[in-house]
C-alpha cells in the first residue's frame, strides 16, 4: 500500500497532485495515557480486501488489513518494511505512527457481497495485528467481522492481542454459517523476553488464555510459537517451558517458527541487539550472514524439540468437542506448491492448523 493508493478525489479516483495524505483523511496526536506519543492518520481507503502477490508464497490468498503499523511494537516485526512504503520509517515510526483505515467495514460489506467476489478464505492479522489498541478506540472488526458473517465468508485470524475476545460473540455467530479459526502467537513465555522485544503486546499468558477462552466456545485455536529467538529464548528449558503452557491452555496445534530477519526489521533488531546483547551480534551475523532466514539445520532443530515436547505435554489432546466440530461450510484447499515466506513449518500435536494460519 502505497500513500499514492490514498489520495482520493471526489469521485474516488487517484490523484497524483494531491499532497501526501487523502484529501479526507484526518491526523490525529493523542497524548492520553493509553495513546501518549501515538498519532494516528485516519484514511478513506479504496478497498480493503487484497490479493496477495504470487509471489509471497504465502498459504492463503486474500487478506483484510485494516491498519498500517503497530503498536504491540515488536522489535523483530517482519512488517516494518512495509512502513517504507508510506515514506515513513519502519523503526519508530511503524511502532506509533498507525494507519486507520476508517471505512474498513463498509468496504468490506460492499466487496463481500459483490457478484465477483468469489467467496475465497480471507486471512487477518497477516502483516499487523487487527487487535492491537488502535482497535479498542476505533472498532473496525465488528463490522469487519460481520461483513464476513453476513457472507458466510470463511476466515482466520492470527493476533497477539485479548481484544479478540470482545468480538467472541461475533466470532460464534460466524462459525455457525462458515468456517471460521483462530491462532494466537507466543514464541516464548519468559516475562523478561517480553518485556524487551514485545513491550506494547500482552503478556504471552495472557495471550494463552485467549487460546483457551476461543477453544472453550467453538473456536479452533492454535498458538503460532513465534519466533523462536536464537540465544534468547531457544534453550531447552525455555522450550519446554513455553510448550508446556501451550499444552496447558488447551491449544489444538502449536507450530514453532525461528525469527527471521528481513530487510527493516533486520536493521531495526539488530540495532537493538547492539545496544542490549552486543556480544551477541556476532553470532546473529554468522547465522543470518547469507539472508533472512536462520541455516536449514537449526530450524529442523527447533522443530525436531518442539515436536517432541508436544508429545510428551500432549498438545492437542482434550480439546473441546465444539472446537473439533465440523463447520458447515468448509474451508477451500490451497493450491499446490505454496509456501511459506518464513521458511519451514510444521503442524504439531493432536489438531491440524488450518492452511490459511499454518505459517503466516
Amino acid at each position: 500500500m502505497r500513500w499514492d493508493n490514498l489520495r482520493l478525489t471526489a469521485d474516488g479516483e487517484a490523484d497524483p497532485s494531491v499532497p501526501l495524505f487523502a484529501r479526507g483523511a484526518v491526523t490525529r496526536t493523542f497524548d492520553t495515557p493509553e495513546f501518549q506519543g501515538m498519532t494516528f492518520y485516519e484514511i478513506q481507503a479504496r478497498s480493503i480486501v487484497n490479493r496477495v502477490p504470487a509471489a509471497s508464497r504465502v498459504p492463503f490468498e486474500y487478506t483484510i488489513n485494516p491498519y498500517r503499523g503497530c503498536s504491540h511494537r515488536c522489535v523483530y516485526c517482519f512488517a516494518r518494511k512495509t512502513h517504507e512504503y508510506l515514506d515513513l520509517d519502519s523503526g519508530a515510526d511503524f511502532d506509533s505512527k498507525i494507519v486507520v483505515k476508517v471505512n474498513a467495514a463498509e468496504l468490506a460489506r460492499r466487496e463481500l457481497s459483490s457478484p465477483r467476489w468469489g467467496g475465497h478464505h480471507i486471512a487477518m492479522g497477516t502483516n499487523v495485528d487487527c487487535y492491537q489498541r488502535a482497535e479498542g478506540r476505533y472498532r473496525l472488526m465488528p463490522g469487519i467481522l460481520t461483513a464476513l458473517r453476513e457472507a458466510a465468508n470463511p476466515f482466520s485470524i492470527l493476533t497477539k492481542g485479548t481484544l479478540i475476545l470482545r468480538d467472541l460473540d461475533l466470532l460464534a455467530e460466524a462459525a455457525e454459517v462458515t468456517e471460521v479459526s483462530a491462532a494466537v502467537s507466543a514464541g516464548f513465555v519468559d516475562p523478561e523476553a517480553w518485556r524487551a522485544v514485545e513491550a506494547g503486546a500482552p503478556h504471552p499468558l495472557r495471550r494463552l488464555e485467549v487460546c483457551r477462552t476461543l477453544n472453550d466456545h467453538g473456536i479452533a485455536c492454535g498458538v503460532l510459537m513465534a519466533p523462536v529467538l536464537p540465544y534468547l529464548t531457544d534453550s531447552p528449558a525455555q522450550l519446554e517451558r513455553t510448550v508446556k503452557a501451550v499444552a496447558e491452555a488447551g491449544a489444538t496445534y502449536v507450530t514453532p517458527m525461528v525469527l527471521h530477519l528481513r530487510p527493516g526489521a533486520r536493521e531495526w533488531w539488530l540495532r537493538w541487539l547492539s545496544r542490549e546483547h552486543p556480544r551477541l551480534v556476532p553470532r546473529y551475523l554468522e547465522l543470518y550472514g547469507r539472508g533472512a532466514y536462520a541455516p536449514k539445520a537449526y530450524q529442523a532443530r527447533i522443530t525436531a524439540q518442539v515436536r517432541e515436547l508436544a508429545e510428551r505435554y500432549g498438545v492437542g489432546r482434550g480439546v473441546p468437542a465444539s472446537a473439533r466440530r465440523r463447520r458447515l461450510r468448509p474451508a477451500p484447499q490451497d493450491g499446490p506448491g505454496q509456501g511459506s515466506q518464513h521458511g519451514p513449518g510444521h503442524s504439531l500435536g493432536q489438531g491440524s492448523p488450518p492452511e490459511q494460519l499454518r505459517l503466516l
